[in-house]
């Protein structure tokens, strides 16, 4: 089983996820997503995967993500494509499932198949 989690080592909710993870075995890929951004393609597919959609995949604690309130999903996911800190940490992808992880244990639910 492979899962990529994009990761943010300062925080502290990510560096949960990540030992979650690990608890259960599994060793994920780690996208460091503010150094290596993921494209809008990537964006959209990881958006398709989620329970929220689009709006959970932002990260609406950003002083930028103030002026989104409202905006279309084009239009944020262009802005996460622009500006990778206005995307929610962490996101565990695997098993044709995405989970924000907030709280960092709903990283696991991508472990079931």
């Amino acid at each position: 089983m492979s899962i990529t989690l994009w990761h943010n080592p300062r925080c502290s909710t990510s560096r949960k996820a990540l030992g979650f993870l690990q608890e259960k075995g599994v060793e994920p890929v780690l996208r460091l997503y503010l150094e290596d951004a993921p494209s809008l393609e990537e964006l959209k597919a990881v958006a398709a995967l989620l329970p929220g959609g689009v709006q959970s995949l932002v990260r609406w604690k950003e002083p930028e993500a103030a002026a989104l309130k409202g905006a279309s999903d084009a239009t944020l996911l262009a802005a996460m494509a622009g500006t990778p800190r206005l995307i929610e940490r962490p996101v565990a992808i695997g098993n044709g499932k995405a989970r924000v992880g907030r709280p960092p244990e709903t990283v696991l639910e991508t472990l079931a198949e």
